[in-house]
């Protein structure tokens, strides 16, 4: 199914980007300096597709580094949820490791399914087989 979809989608891609390139592949003149447009102090000659797909590759890029910023309070909570919950695992353990050595009853605390995300039954809470 993957290699499908690579050959679905990449394919028509190369082939639109080379169709681009070659249409577009007259020079274009792309200066940074905005006092002076008849001869500017830095300019620089590329293909138009150059500069096209080279703003639009910088676009993506930033595009991903503002979501991932944005994102940094999430990322920051799982961090902290996910600590939360090992220590909890961990005084768990050792009360039941100090009420099994006290009263000698080991079978009274079942152990918790540590592999198992969506509970024993391997089922998520819609009942959908994982």
């Amino acid at each position: 199914m993957r290699k499908f979809f690579t050959a679905l989608v990449v394919i028509p891609s190369g082939v639109i980007f080379v169709i681009f390139a070659v249409a577009n592949r007259h020079l274009v003149t792309v200066s940074f300096d905005p006092f002076n447009s008849t001869t500017p102090a830095v300019a620089v000659k590329l293909p138009l597709f150059v500069v096209i797909i080279a703003v639009a590759i910088i676009g993506v890029a930033a595009g991903g580094m503002a979501t991932w910023f944005r994102q940094r309070r999430w990322r920051r909570a799982a961090r902290q949820y996910e600590a939360d919950a090992r220590q909890a695992r961990t005084q768990l353990a050792d009360l039941r490791a100090n009420s099994a050595t006290s009263s000698g009853d080991r079978q009274r605390f079942p152990a918790l399914p540590q592999s198992s995300f969506y509970g024993s039954a391997g089922r998520d809470k819609q009942g959908a087989t994982l």
